[in-house]
């Protein structure tokens, strides 16, 4: 079964580069982890909240509008795939709990 995982940080995150992402250990070990077991299917990185724009449909209408409005302060800074049987070996140290 594939799974989409969503990766949530705070806005500072979208502030580091790839390379620093790769050289924190406590996120990319999770990743590399994944990525040995075989599991890995793809992922990418998104664009920063203060490019987002939030599309909602009513009826016949689209309304557009500037950035995610969550009730959050965490935001969703990007996503991987993971094809396994469950979710048991991934879910237990997923990026930034450890």
């Amino acid at each position: 079964m594939r799974y989409m995982l969503m990766i949530c940080g705070d806005e500072a995150d979208h502030e580091k580069g790839p390379e620093e992402m790769r050289n924190d250990p406590e996120r990319f070990s999770w990743f590399e982890e994944m990525d040995r077991r075989g599991v890995l299917r793809g992922g990418n990185r998104l664009r920063p909240p203060s490019d987002a724009t939030t599309v909602r449909v009513r009826g016949e209408e689209v309304l557009l509008s500037d950035g995610p409005f969550a009730e959050s302060r965490e935001q969703m800074g990007g996503y991987d795939l993971i094809e396994c049987e469950n979710l048991d070996g991934p879910s237990r140290s997923p990026p930034g709990t450890r």
